[in-house]
Order: C-alpha cells, then structure tokens, then sequence
C-alpha cells in the first residue's frame, strides 16, 4: 500500500466555557459521528478552545492601559486596550509598524499581537494564549488516557504569519507525547551526500494538515490525524524554537 495518512475534522463540540471537560467533550463528539478515537491516533487542537476551557479570556472593558500602550495604539490606530494586552503577554517588541505590532510573547513564539485575537469569542472580549501550551497538551492527554487507556500524541495549534510569504499556515505550540522535530542530520541521501541541515518540523506540519479541515469558520477546533508513524516521546514544543545565537534575521 503507497504511504498515506488521514486527517478528521471532530465536529459537534458544544462552545466551549471555563473549566469544560475538554477530554470528555471530544471523545463524545469523535464517537458520535462515527470515528471513535484509537490508539496511536494523534489530536491536532486549536489553541482557542484550550484557553477558553482555562478561563484564557478577558473583557475589554476591564483592561485598564498603560501610557505605554496609548502610545502605541495611537501609532498604530488601534483599540488601546488589546495593544495593552498584547503588552502584557510579550517579553519584548519585535516590530511596530503599519498598523501591525509584532512580538515576542512569554513562551518565546514571535508572532503577530502576542496571539491576543478577537476571533470566535463574544464581543468585546479577547482570547489569551494557554499560559503553558505544553501543559495544556499534557493535561488533555493525561485525561483522554484516564477516561479511555488510550495514549494519543497532542499537537497545540495556532495561525501564524510568515516572513517572505503571503498567507497564514497553522503551526504547533504544544505538544504531548510526540517528537517534535525529526531529525535526518547525518543520514545519507540516495545520491550518497551526507545530510547536514534537515530538520523536519513534524508537529508544525501536523497543524497545518489539520487547519485545512478544521478552518476558521467550520467550528471544528479539533482533527484527528491518523496511519502516521509519529516517533513518540516526552518531548517539549521549545525544540521547535530556534537559538538566536543561530537565527540569522534577528
């Protein structure tokens, strides 16, 4: 059989509020339409619903700016509130311009607005990332296995821009029970040439096969990746972050 995978979007989940049994909700709506989850099975679970589950969401109206964040809302003509957000959950500014505020947030990713979004929660309020993706992916699995046996991979996912190229593509920032990253440094291609620079991002490209069915308008937060061969492990999506000391574009 020529190698293949399939990816399923879960739906049926309820809107999710703080402190939802996430484990338990998504087991019930797999099994109702039809694909029970299975062992080896690897979950690709939008971040959104994580934080909404932990409580990740804030009222505007009770978010109080900071001169600093006034400044730059006024700069970038934005609501000064979520800039005072954003500010909150970043270690440094990256880059400010255009309207657009890039920075590096507390959990080392460098991405548009810190991940504050507005997108698929009530109005005037704003959604945080997970403090602790890994954690999250950890919990979710560590649940799903209590409740089934089952011991399924976890990949935390988020939308992300990318330098040099239109379009936003789906990307990990937590995982459980995976490696993140295979490495081929020191294998051999066909034509005999050492491999010295191939590091497959594989929980990266997990996100992204599963945002083509989940979407952003489909209320389908959560995929079900199945028939990979994923190199287990108790890993941590910080692999997937690249030293400074050999990053090249900062």
């Amino acid at each position: 059989m020529a190698p293949r995978y399939e990816v399923m979007g879960i739906e049926g989940l309820p809107e999710i509020r703080g402190g939802a049994d996430l484990g338990q909700l998504i087991l019930e709506a797999a099994a109702h339409q039809g694909t029970p989850l299975r062992e080896s099975d690897c979950l690709v679970v939008s971040q959104k619903i994580l934080s909404k589950a932990e409580g990740r969401v804030v009222r505007l109206a009770e978010v109080v700016p900071s001169p600093a964040a006034l400044a730059m809302a006024r700069e970038l003509d934005r609501d000064p509130r979520l800039v005072e957000l954003i500010l909150r959950e970043s270690k440094r500014v990256v880059r400010m311009d255009k309207g657009v505020l890039i920075v590096e947030t507390r959990h080392g990713w460098i991405c548009a607005n810190g991940g504050v979004d507005q997108s698929n929660v009530d109005l005037d309020t704003a959604s945080l990332l997970p403090e602790d993706p890994d954690r999250s992916a950890q919990t979710l699995r560590d649940r799903i296995r209590q409740l089934t046996g089952l011991d399924l991979a976890i990949v935390v996912s988020d939308t992300f821009g990318r330098p040099w190229r239109e379009g936003l593509a789906n990307v990990a920032i937590g995982v459980a029970g995976l490696q993140p990253i295979k490495s081929y440094l020191g294998e051999r291609d066909p034509a005999g040439h050492v491999l010295q620079a191939t590091l497959l991002a594989v929980a990266d490209e997990l996100a992204s096969a599963a945002e083509l069915v989940m979407g952003k308008l489909s209320r389908v937060p959560v995929a079900i990746v199945r028939g990979l061969a994923l190199e287990r492990a108790e890993a941590s999506s910080k692999s997937l972050l690249r030293d400074p000391s050999r990053d090249l574009f900062r």
